[in-house]
């Protein structure tokens, strides 16, 4: 007979730190800047958290019941997704909206991919960016009506870092010691650092997290920055350093959503990888895109690249063959990478060379339409200036138009041939989505006759307001020296009342207007001027 064999259990390593008691202590130190929202925003805040948490958690509950399956509602995920997701949204949301983005979270991206542990993306942030798009103007509106301690202006809904973006650096709203404490627009959870930090240091006292992510996305984001001030010629600026790394939901996101175990790297050098691309890609978002922030989109974008930076940071296998194997893929990918994207460049490139003439000729149309628009008694229009003038430029900067330029201008006849005003093309880069591009008219005497928009980027049912006619007719037929805005209702001849919730659109309009006067006033005077 053969020897015996005593068989016995296998050596597991126990802990007591289960699912249950770490979206436990998740949503424990999420309650300083939940508190924090509350106080800030008032009760809508309140019921807005309510209301996502309890639709999380029931449609977790649901989904389980009619799938025949164990409830899982016991483990708090869902009340962590729902929570997560209520921070970050705005107070005053319409609550069905939370509703929605609930269903969207647990049961299309947690639910359907496997429940907790399989989702490929953080459901909460999925749930936000699926708001995003579905309801931009609801979901980027911050006007609240109500505050306990009313600090928070209730009539504009521009955030410090969407103010930031507009106006620059020279913008007083921008207040880094009110973004540091947090009595500032933005989302309920966003607002308070010094609430996401004490909470931050709950996770971390207790090992439901490290620092290596966070301080990685951190960094690498805060280099990013001070490299694009140095580089674009605007010197190193504390405030607007800071602005950026306290605003946009950066210090939740970092501490809360880039660390979700589910999403992100096992490896230690693939968290270091992904943090740095956090850090880099929220960066060029921000910097470089229509939006103010970036954060969500980042996240759950670098959430999809976790397997292939997994794959490129695991440990290579003992023995021979292990790192040829890992070269020969590598290289593999590389070639088809490279071949796929010379094909979409070349057929780009065909698209492209098929479209200009079609795609310009359209554009000269549109502008010509535009013209005919704001001059409507105008027999022909001639060309005064076209392109780059520098001297306007100067002109214009002079008197504080910096951030608008005139691509055109040109002299409005009759049917006589007599002149009747100028019609200018005029570009912002003001507007909280991006330029805002419009033809203006002004009659000889300095009435403006009217104005088109040729296009607009802003966030719908809020700042693309400016391209409703009741927002137009408000500079028609007015005739002063520089218009204003006001948010109590227009008195004068050269007021203007404000979008309701899009302050920053509003100026941008009332600035790319008065740069048009400004230039009346140069061509009227001659290029000595």
């Amino acid at each position: 007979m053969g020897e015996m064999l005593n068989v016995s259990s296998n050596p597991h390593v126990r802990d007591k730190m289960t699912t249950s008691r770490i979206m436990r202590l998740v949503l424990i130190a999420l309650l300083p800047a939940s508190l924090f929202g509350v106080w800030n925003f008032g009760l809508r805040a309140l019921a807005v958290i309510l209301v996502t948490v309890a639709s999380s958690v029931f449609f977790e509950w649901l989904y389980n019941k009619l799938m025949h399956k164990e409830t899982t509602i016991g483990d708090f995920s869902a009340a962590v997704t729902g929570l997560l997701l209520a921070l970050n949204m705005p107070a005053g949301i319409p609550l069905w909206i939370p509703v929605l983005g609930s269903a969207f979270a647990i049961i299309v991206v947690k639910q359907l991919f496997g429940v907790l542990g399989q989702n490929f993306m953080n459901p909460a942030l999925a749930a936000r960016c699926f708001l995003l798009i579905s309801f931009a103007g609801k979901m980027t509106d911050f006007t609240v009506s109500e505050s306990f301690h009313g600090a928070v202006d209730a009539v504009s809904g521009a955030t410090p870092l969407a103010s930031l973006k507009a106006n620059g650096i020279t913008d007083s709203s921008v207040s880094v010691f009110h973004m540091f404490f947090g009595d500032i627009q933005g989302t309920i959870g966003e607002t308070s650092v010094i609430a996401i930090l004490i909470g931050a240091s709950i996770l971390l006292a207790f090992k439901v997290i490290d620092l290596r992510i966070p301080l990685t996305y951190i960094g690498s984001f805060g280099v990013f920055v001070i490299l694009y001030m140095l580089f674009s010629g605007m010197g190193f600026n504390m405030d607007y350093l800071f602005t950026h790394l306290f605003g946009g939901g950066l210090m939740l996101g970092a501490w809360f959503m880039a660390t979700d175990y589910v999403t992100t790297p096992i490896t230690k050098k693939g968290q270091l990888v992904y943090g740095c691309c956090l850090g880099v890609l929220t960066a060029v978002f921000r910097l470089f895109g229509g939006a103010a922030e970036g954060v969500s989109y980042a996240i759950i974008f670098c959430n999809i690249l976790v397997p292939q930076i997994e794959r490129f940071t695991r440990p290579k296998a003992f023995g021979k063959g292990g790192q040829k194997i890992m070269k020969s893929s590598i290289v593999k990918d590389t070639v088809a990478i490279t071949i796929i994207t010379l094909v979409s460049g070349l057929a780009l490139g065909v698209v492209q060379d098929i479209t200009a003439d079609p795609i310009k000729k359209q554009e000269l149309l549109a502008k010509q339409k535009a013209y005919e628009a704001v001059f409507e008694t105008a027999d022909s229009f001639e060309p005064v200036y076209e392109g780059e003038n520098k001297d306007l430029e100067s002109f214009l900067d002079e008197n504080g138009y910096g951030m608008q330029n005139i691509d055109e201008v040109m002299l409005a006849k009759g049917a006589e041939g007599e002149a009747i005003g100028y019609a200018f093309t005029i570009t912002t880069a003001e507007g909280y989505g991006g330029d805002i591009r419009f033809a203006m008219g002004i009659q000889e005497d300095g009435t403006v006759n009217g104005i088109s928009i040729l296009s607009i980027s802003e966030t719908a049912g809020l700042g693309m307001k400016a391209d409703t006619e009741e927002f137009k007719e408000q500079f028609r037929e007015k005739k002063t020296e520089k218009f204003t805005y006001t948010k109590t209702g227009a008195k004068e001849e050269g007021e203007i009342d404000a979008l309701s919730g899009a302050t920053i659109t509003t100026n941008a309009m009332t600035n790319g207007v008065n740069a048009g006067l400004c230039a009346f006033q140069y061509v009227k005077g001659g290029a000595s001027k």
